[in-house]
């Protein structure tokens, strides 16, 4: 843990993906228990109890391969996938960049996974931890809507909550789904499977582009408020390079994300009256930019980026600077700080 800036010079000696796959052999064998309570920082979000609102965001854990060694360093939660239902090798290689004067990583890596399958036998031994799954679409797959209604009836018997991912854009046609007709049609069919399938009854929460007009956007949270949607996560990657000067294809993290997706989080706030939670997501490396996206309407956080570039203490950092910023501002629980920031 605290010998992570040693472990990142080596792991940045290999190309992205190797490293990767070390970090997560590493954590295979990681078993310490270590996690910040407080009561200022539990919440219950989707009828789920938060020890704490910092998640691990997906993308790390693809394949269900680490769950409960990633919430072993201090995670509330964490979110795996995304999964889709035949495995898949992804877009071609090189297909994840370093950009290490930003802070920021480019990914184009396009869903690559073991398929619901596999991935469906270790998720289930996620024991008592919140577990959410991110589920797509396969790329060659001719009808995407009915991959996202099969991921919701397989994976309901063992995650804790569910993502529909329809905002990677790193798999052609996907981002299309956010289209008010197409995006209309997708709730439609996940109001009527969750109303026709008792055994279907854990918060479906939509991530969302942050690179939608705000027209779309609001046209999409206006859609989500009369559905039986739990919750949206803002934001995912963006394709947008206007804040740095790389022209490498696929959807750019880190902390050039964080303006953008904080923005959007404002307006989702604002669109929706408060009246779905939000995860917010995108450039979220301290306690002060978790603190912005709750004030900007999160009730949790989920990061990934930051902790290549910061290692697992950031995850400390985070907790223990979220208590100190609430007790700063008369909030007895992190609940009373949500969208305090939004008009």
């Amino acid at each position: 843990m605290f010998l992570y800036p040693l472990f990142k010079k080596l792991l940045f000696y290999f190309d992205p993906e190797i490293s990767h796959r070390i970090t997560i052999n590493f954590l295979k064998s990681y078993k310490t228990r270590r996690i910040i309570t407080d009561k200022s920082l539990e919440c219950n979000i989707f009828g789920l109890n938060f020890l704490n609102p910092i998640g691990l965001a997906a993308g790390f854990d693809k394949n269900a391969e680490v769950p409960n060694n990633v919430i072993n360093l201090g995670f509330g939660f964490s979110e795996i996938g995304t999964v889709t239902p035949f495995p898949q090798l992804g877009n071609p290689k090189p297909r994840v960049f370093r950009l290490t004067k930003d802070n920021a990583i480019i990914n184009s890596l396009g869903f690559n996974n073991d398929g619901f399958k596999k991935v469906g036998e270790r998720l289930e031994n996620k024991k008592n931890n919140i577990i959410g799954v991110n589920i797509g679409a396969n790329k060659d797959s001719d009808n995407f809507l009915e991959d996202y209604l099969k991921g919701i009836e397989f994976f309901s018997p063992n995650a804790s909550y569910l993502t529909v991912n329809i905002s990677s854009p790193n798999t052609p046609g996907l981002r299309d789904l956010q289209i008010q007709e197409n995006f209309n049609l997708l709730i439609n069919a996940i109001d009527n499977l969750k109303k026709s399938s008792s055994h279907i009854n854990l918060p479906i929460l939509v991530k969302i582009s942050p690179d939608l007009s705000d027209q779309d956007l609001r046209e999409l949270c206006e859609k989500v408020t009369s559905s039986c949607l739990d919750g949206l996560i803002i934001s995912n990657t963006t394709i947008s390079r206007d804040t740095i000067n790389n022209i490498e294809k696929g959807g750019l993290s880190g902390k050039p994300l964080f303006e953008i997706s904080t923005d959007q989080l404002k307006r989702v706030y604002k669109y929706t009256k408060g009246e779905i939670p939000l995860i917010g997501v995108g450039g979220v490396d301290s306690a002060e930019k978790a603190y912005k996206k709750i004030k900007s309407g999160a009730s949790l956080i989920q990061l990934y980026t930051g902790l290549v570039y910061k290692g697992p203490k950031l995850i400390d950092e985070i907790n223990n600077g979220l208590i100190d910023l609430l007790k700063k501002d008369g909030f007895k629980n992190i609940s009373e700080a949500v969208g305090t920031e939004v008009n």
